[in-house]
């Protein structure tokens, strides 16, 4: 009884990984399959990282297993397929905490669903990752909060707000005991915007509905299924709609290709340097290749639509667009 005790207590003082949950990150951007179990997850990720990918798609690291590995547009995008969810996941049923918490580092989450059961696994899926502090397809509320020592509560709306008033704002601070605040409300903002600000753990991703087995159904209904916004309708089986698929997880990473070209050669093509969305300065390009490099930096030569001049000199703060063609200069 000693033992088993000492061991429910150890339980409780650590998180205990289940081995394949501390995934090392690689390659440019993360996607998660999130879905119930036996929806089609696992054939999808071995068609999609057997038909673009390089010869191992599993590539095994002394640590860790990466599922699934792709290259598309020069990207390289790893992929993993998260175990199935149930119902209660976040209250920590199955593996449903570590599940949602590999789910909240990826850059794009894809719910795979089954075609025939599609409306009730999503809303499932959704109130799961919901209650871990996932946002999908949306925005960061445009609310500004600023904790203070004194001064009490002082709230500013710079336009029609349909839901929030002071008291509101003030009754909602006061049940996080927040009694000293600067709160600016930017856009027409809910008392759950609100909180998420107040909480402030919250993280957007992106997330496409994958609906599999759509050889199960009829054109007629493929069509009403086309008009979902953020769907995309597949068979993982017979590998229809791939490429459509791939398209729009492209469109939704918002990733930006750069292309480096050295003195006096031709630009290389085959291998961009690829950055997030948002993070696309020159100074962040250099980091990307090594953080020694700003030292050396003297300034860049930029081809491509980011400039008016080809080639035009920039410094390290002009932002980049995809398939730009940059040559750095050192001192």
């Amino acid at each position: 009884m000693i033992q088993l005790w000492s061991v429910i207590t150890l339980c409780f003082h650590q998180p205990v990984f289940p081995a394949g949950f501390d995934v090392a990150k690689t390659g440019d951007a993360r996607i998660g399959f999130v879905g119930f179990p036996s929806v089609g997850k696992s054939t999808l990720l071995s068609n999609l990282a057997g038909v673009y990918s390089e010869v191992a798609a599993y590539e095994f690291t002394t640590l860790t297993t990466v599922p699934g590995v792709i290259r598309y547009k020069g990207a390289k995008i790893q992929l993993l397929d998260l175990p199935g969810i149930i119902e209660g996941a976040k209250d920590g049923k199955g593996r449903g905490r570590q599940v949602i918490a590999v789910a909240r580092t990826c850059n794009l989450i894809l719910i795979v669903l089954d075609v025939l059961k599609p409306l009730g696994h999503k809303k499932l899926i959704e109130h799961e990752l919901e209650g871990f502090g996932i946002r999908l397809n949306k925005q960061p509320p445009n609310i500004g909060f600023k904790k203070k020592d004194k001064g009490g509560i002082n709230f500013t709306a710079t336009c029609a707000q349909s839901e929030l008033d002071a008291e509101t704002v003030k009754s909602i601070l006061s049940e996080y005991k927040i009694h000293n605040a600067d709160i600016t409300l930017r856009s027409d903002s809910t008392a759950d915007d609100l909180i998420d600000v107040v909480e402030g753990n919250r993280v957007y991703i992106p997330c496409i509905y994958v609906l599999n087995k759509i050889d199960q159904i009829s054109i007629e209904e493929l069509d009403i299924i086309y008009k979902i916004p953020h769907c995309v309708p597949i068979s993982a089986h017979h590998r229809w709609n791939f490429d459509d698929l791939l398209e729009k997880i492209w469109d939704y990473l918002h990733l930006v290709r750069i292309y480096t070209k050295p003195k006096g050669q031709l630009p290389d093509y085959t291998a961009p340097v690829v950055l997030p969305d948002g993070k696309t300065s020159v100074e962040d390009f250099c980091l990307k290749i090594h953080k020694n490099l700003m030292k050396e930096f003297k300034y860049a030569l930029v081809w491509g639509s980011s400039v008016k001049h080809n080639p035009q000199k920039v410094g390290k703060d002009h932002v980049l667009e995809d398939e730009d063609v940059i040559q750095l200069v050192k001192k």
